[in-house]
């Protein structure tokens, strides 16, 4: 069974919808043409001249990557520039390019999640929630049919808190309204007369990637031509989606040990830190990407070290006390080595939607940065 570019970005929604990005981000279809069909597909962290080769030396349709080639504004589409070169190329060559980036970051079972597991994490969670991403939506309906309404809204994905489903608010009431010339009304008949009829107020949470779908379910099941409703924002974050990761490790280790183990699980030969010798760590926070802005949050969660990337200068001035002492590690291993986990994370979650098509993670290490040890600084045994 063919797969086309639709399919695929429908999946990937599904999974981490385009809602959760960041206002900056550029997620979705990035080039190409959402009907086109795809038979093969490479998928790779960055979008570089050695993926596009690959692509097309393996006849690949479409290209899927963590970070997006259109980020920045892009005014003329030529030669020369990275970004336009390979966004002309790929329109050139026909292969369309699709990347998930922030939203990928904020799913449940996306980069994050990744990223602890490969550290060995157990009983992962957020970081921290998602603000601003909350609604509230509340409709007004006959009371012999608030049952059936509220099903519809649950099923579409509202009332979801925590481990709890279905989760809802009624009242009763009054609705009052006078049908026009033309209308159907489900209660009474058109006329001049006022029309009186036994109603509950039924309010449920959603969050606001699904507000659509929830929306367009309850006016189905809803008995009335014009269904009364409002969307409220609410002023609390989300945990249906978030940004980091928290967990913990079977036993306590040393620190030297956990800095081997993240060297390990990332497949890199060395790391920046701070942190004392004499820590013990087993709670880990974990961000993929640039998160050290989640520095306090790492630490409200009480972790014992935390492990994200582009950590600046001064930012590690953020970790000490007032004494100089450390409450907690920091370990930056490398933006490419926190994320590259992302590559296997979507060919195996793409494999299982579409199994008739051919997944390929790249072989090219797609970060143009590399680590230098000089050789007067190893250890000599």
């Amino acid at each position: 069974m063919s797969a086309t570019v639709s399919d695929i970005l429908g999946v990937l929604e599904a999974w981490a919808p385009a809602a959760t990005a960041q206002s900056y981000d550029n997620v979705g279809l990035q080039v190409g043409r959402r009907g086109a069909d795809v038979t093969r597909a490479v998928v790779a962290l960055d979008m570089t001249p050695d993926v596009l080769e690959e692509a097309e030396e393996m006849g690949a349709e479409l290209i899927v990557t963590h970070h997006p080639l259109l980020f920045k504004g892009v005014k003329q589409l030529t030669g020369g520039p990275l970004v336009p070169e390979l966004a002309l190329r790929l329109a050139e060559s026909r292969i369309a390019l699709v990347s998930a980036h922030t939203n990928l970051d904020a799913a449940r079972g996306g980069v994050n999640f990744e990223l602890a597991g490969r550290l060995g994490l157990k009983n992962v969670t957020f970081l921290t929630g998602m603000d601003g991403a909350l609604r509230k939506v509340v409709v007004f309906v006959p009371e012999e049919d608030a049952r059936r309404v509220h099903s519809a809204m649950a099923d579409a994905g509202a009332g979801r808190i925590g481990a709890y489903e279905a989760c809802a608010f009624q009242a009763p009431g009054s609705g009052f309204f006078r049908a026009g010339a033309g209308t159907n009304p489900a209660v009474g008949s058109s006329g001049d007369h006022l029309e009186q009829v036994a109603e509950v107020r039924l309010e449920m949470e959603v969050p606001s990637w699904l507000v659509p779908d929830v929306v367009r379910a309850m006016k189905a099941a809803h008995p009335y031509e014009e269904v009364a409703h409002d969307i409220y924002v609410l002023d609390r974050e989300s945990r249906t989606a978030g940004l980091g990761a928290v967990g913990e490790l079977a036993a306590p280790e040393p620190l030297e040990a956990f800095l081997d183990r993240v060297c390990t699980a990332l497949g890199t030969e060395a790391v920046r830190y701070a942190g004392s010798d004499d820590m013990s760590i087993q709670r880990v926070a974990v961000c993929g990407g640039s998160g050290s802005s989640f520095l306090p949050a790492a630490r409200a969660a009480g972790a014992e070290a935390y492990v994200t990337s582009d950590v600046t200068y001064h930012t590690w001035f953020d970790l000490l006390r007032g004494d100089g002492s450390l409450p907690m590690a920091m370990i930056d291993p490398g933006h490419y080595e926190s994320e590259r986990c992302t590559e296997d994370l979507l060919v195996e979650r793409l494999t299982d939607a579409f199994p008739d098509v051919t997944w390929h993670v790249t072989t090219t290490r797609t970060s143009p940065v590399k680590n230098w040890i000089g050789s007067r600084y190893l250890q000599r045994t």
